[in-house]
């Protein structure tokens, strides 16, 4: 599986951006996807979880309200719709992919196995 991640930019506070992220090489109805963030001098932290048929999603607290996370399997592509952002948004967002079923009641987070390169997301005050 490839992915490829896109939509990143600058955006003042209390504005929006829709990340996009494009696979290739596997079923795109057969696979998970979570979105996930690493701002600089930070850890890697989950933002969103989708579903193989975007029936089934789940996200961070401090994203929930004001991110969505959805998908077009006919397009191969998952979004991550980001409003209302703040400074502390900024990060490097990175789309994963993973063909397992996802344990929605006791792991909702997932496990991914497949990583995009990321994508840059700039919130100035």
């Amino acid at each position: 599986v490839q992915l490829q991640a896109s939509g990143g930019g600058l955006v003042q506070s209390g504005g929006s951006l829709r990340l996009s992220c494009a696979s290739s090489g596997r079923t795109f109805s057969t696979i998970a996807m979570g979105w996930f963030r690493q701002a600089p001098g930070k850890e890697r932290e989950f933002v969103a979880a989708i579903g193989f048929s975007g029936s089934r999603t789940y996200y961070a607290n401090s994203v929930k309200g004001r991110f969505t996370i959805s998908r077009d399997n006919a397009k191969n592509t998952v979004y991550l719709q980001t409003n209302s952002l703040n400074p502390w948004d900024t990060a490097v967002y990175y789309c994963a992919a993973t063909p397992r079923t996802m344990d929605w009641y006791t792991d909702p987070r997932g496990h991914y196995d497949y990583w995009g390169q990321g994508t840059l997301v700039t919130v100035s005050s």
